[in-house]
């Protein structure tokens, strides 16, 4: 495993300003529960390119993780500050209101798969296909960090939130901007670039703030999306409305 500490000030004793850089993280993919999830048959045409695809990502596929170590300078109204850059959402300020530290973060499949495996104009399948593989890359990448930043940190019970992760009322996505600001060059140093309508390249990638809580807060729980495939918690109107 790969690990690049990078520092964000010119402090470079300051530990929690070190940007760290996952670049080689471990996986495994199970060809044939991949291929039941995609709905592809087994002994068909289509197994045998859903196999030959996965084999082409299993080469070439490399999920990687960015996240630092911060603190919380100040709270104020529905705003907290979080080493000089301000976050505003009411559901983030009620969660951190006990928290000193938080972990900003991105996670992704890497860019490696969009760059070097060519899909066939107009292939639908295959591009559903692909976007299943990456999928499986992205939790290896996501289990990783978590589990990393349990371990390093000595973390308890820990929860994360997501700008755009539910809607703009939980957490507008345009904060995205703030969040990528606390993590350096992220295009450079895990090759996840933030485009002008703040959606993530590659599409398989997640960022969030990861913080110790003594609550157990999911985010599909202020979430009324139906059908959604990462949905872990039902949805809690009277959560929602007790929000507002």
């Amino acid at each position: 495993m790969s690990l690049r500490n990078t520092p964000l000030h010119k402090n470079k004793n300051t530990t929690r300003n070190m940007i760290n850089a996952i670049t080689d993280i471990p996986f495994e993919l199970d060809e044939k529960t991949l291929a039941a999830k995609a709905r592809v048959k087994p002994g068909t045409v289509d197994a045998t390119d859903f196999f030959a695809l996965t084999a082409q990502v299993k080469e070439i596929g490399r999920p990687k993780a960015i996240y630092r170590q911060t603190y919380i300078e100040s709270r104020e109204g529905d705003t907290v500050t979080i080493e000089g850059v301000p976050f505003q959402s009411r559901v983030l300020r009620s969660n951190l209101d006990d928290v000193e530290r938080v972990f900003p973060y991105v996670v992704t499949c890497g860019a490696e798969v969009d760059e070097l495996i060519e899909i066939p104009d107009g292939n639908f399948l295959m591009d559903y296909w692909l976007d299943t593989i990456k999928e499986a890359l992205l939790d290896a990448g996501y289990r990783h960090l978590e589990d990393l930043l349990k371990h390093r940190y000595s973390l308890g019970q820990t929860s994360t939130m997501s700008p755009g992760g539910v809607d703009a009322f939980v957490w507008p996505i345009e904060q995205q901007g703030e969040l990528f600001s606390l993590l350096g060059n992220t295009e450079d140093l895990i090759g996840v670039e933030l485009t002008d309508s703040f959606l993530m390249r590659p599409n398989k990638s997640l960022s969030g703030i990861r913080f110790q809580t003594e609550i157990d807060y999911q985010s599909c729980r202020l979430c009324p999306r139906e059908g959604c495939p990462r949905r872990s918690a039902a949805f809690d109107a009277h959560l929602r409305r007790s929000l507002t």
